[in-house]
């Protein structure tokens, strides 16, 4: 038998977009470890970034007893809305699935995750949800050229003060080690990193890296 459940639902943003939404749970309401959610925020949708990629974290989160949350953002999978370049509109649809969660999963402690672009979006939604304990990144785009199109959202989660962890690839491709310690030299609050030695930033975002993904996680939350 499996040692978690999935339910799917529809959660409406502010603006009207229907966004296909998964929540993955422990099987036995008797395993769930605490009140903390985990929200997970995919990849560019525009590069065809969706919430399947995210799915072998959600798993491994559930499985360990944790509720985690994935969703397709505006424009992406079953989602209704137009994707947009530089993930402002997107910032809405991390808010609407966090509100959701508190409404109807009694939890008023969440910590948002964001791979690849998700995690410029996620960060720029840290602040505007009191119920954010935490912060992750894997894969934040801080490099020159993507920078073009997510740099304005780097202000918010660095200035934020809570808790954040950054977890990159040595060989990330969009962003070196050098350019991830400059931008993390600005940032307020507790910051960690992890860096994984010799992985691509489209390494990370695959299977292979789910369960270390998932052990990097866990210790976080019980730091918060």
């Amino acid at each position: 038998m499996s040692n978690y459940t999935v339910e799917s639902t529809k959660v409406e943003t502010i603006d009207g977009a229907k966004l296909h939404t998964r929540l993955f749970k422990p099987t036995e309401e008797g395993d769930v470890k605490d009140n903390l959610v985990v929200v997970l925020v995919h990849p560019f949708s525009i590069l065809g970034g969706c919430q399947g990629l995210l799915k072998g974290i959600a798993v491994g989160l559930a499985g360990k007893g944790y509720k985690a949350v994935t969703f397709d953002m505006r424009g992406a999978g079953k989602s209704t809305g137009r994707a947009s370049l530089t993930g402002f509109a997107e910032i809405k649809d991390v808010i609407a699935v966090c509100k959701w969660v508190c409404e109807n999963l009694s939890s008023d402690r969440i910590l948002l995750v964001g791979s690849s672009a998700g995690a410029p979006i996620a960060g720029s939604a840290v602040d505007e949800i009191k119920e954010v304990v935490g912060y992750v990144s894997i894969g934040y785009p801080f490099g020159m050229f993507a920078s073009i199109l997510f740099g304005r959202h780097h202000k918010a989660v660095l200035n934020s003060q809570k808790p954040k962890l950054f977890v990159m690839g040595t060989r990330d491709g969009f962003t070196s080690v050098k350019q991830l310690q400059h931008k993390l030299s600005s940032a307020v609050g507790r910051v960690e990193t992890h860096l994984i030695e010799g992985a691509s930033h489209f390494q990370m975002e695959g299977p292979e890296f789910d369960n270390q993904m998932v052990d990097l996680i866990l210790p976080f939350i019980s730091s918060l």
